[in-house]
């Protein structure tokens, strides 16, 4: 028996975006020894844990540079980058892809963290000596990255929104539109994907949460675009860019008939 195509089981899917995007997590204690690492991609493995320590241990002069839990990043060739945290007296080091958001990197490893900590606990590990082998907690942490990444999106009325997003047309007056997950995984944009990749490196446009209020944000990009952007049903975001000529009352105007919109696909 084969599922209609509009059945519920279809429309529905665990998104994970991008998970690619993460492709190594080490931890290092504080005199750069390397304690744990985990390979969270096929892209970018690194099998020798000696070659890690020589690596990374050129960074800690980096790392220690650190204030408090302040976040560093390292751009990289081929898309990369390294992000490292500090957490108590432990350094989290990141490979991941350089559009990867830093807010959202930040939590995962707070959450990473907090079972980690556990596990040393637990297990009276001691960090300033032993290198960790695990297999429980290299599948503990992964299953942290998945949950927290995962999401569901209704695969359907999403079809049904980019139609409507591909056939606006308010005299040329928008510039672009970009429609994406809140983790960043973009399902539509009126823009080639490299100038997509250009302008989400580019404009910060995730957002900072005040008592669970998400705050919409407008601002002016490098090339002198206006962006206006606003977070729809906890879950998507969209992005509109203007010229700086435009009125801002009229871009308000565009964004808000956009969100009420596709809040209406999804409400039917």
């Amino acid at each position: 028996m084969t599922i209609p195509e509009d059945s519920i089981i279809l429309s529905k899917i665990k998104r994970i975006p991008d998970t690619m995007n993460f492709h190594q997590i080490l931890i290092f204690n504080e005199s750069g020894i390397c304690i744990y690492k985990l390979n969270t991609s096929n892209l970018y493995i690194i099998d020798e844990e000696q070659l890690i320590s020589s690596f990374f241990t050129a960074l800690m002069s980096f790392t220690k540079e650190m204030v408090g839990t302040e976040i560093k990043a390292i751009e990289m060739s081929n898309n990369l980058k390294i992000v490292v945290l500090k957490k108590g007296k432990l350094f989290y080091i990141i490979l991941c892809n350089s559009m990867e958001n830093i807010a959202l990197i930040s939590e995962l490893v707070s959450k990473i963290d907090k079972n980690f900590r556990t596990y040393i606990q637990k297990n009276e590990i001691h960090t300033d000596l032993e290198f960790i082998h695990d297999m429980d907690l290299d599948t503990s942490i992964e299953e942290i990255i998945c949950n927290y990444l995962s999401n569901e999106f209704d695969l359907i009325k999403e079809k049904k929104i980019i139609s409507y997003l591909k056939g606006l047309n308010y005299d040329d007056q928008i510039n672009g539109i970009i429609f994406l997950t809140d983790l960043g995984h973009v399902i539509y944009s009126s823009l080639k994907q490299s100038e997509v990749r250009t302008f989400l490196k580019e404009v910060e446009f995730r957002v900072k949460i005040c008592n669970n209020n998400i705050l919409k944000l407008f601002y002016t990009s490098k090339d002198k675009k206006l962006i206006f952007s606003e977070y729809i049903l906890n879950k998507y975001f969209i992005i509109l860019i203007f010229d700086l000529n435009i009125r801002f009352g009229l871009a308000d105007f565009y964004l808000q008939k956009i969100v009420k919109t596709i809040e209406s696909y999804f409400s039917s």
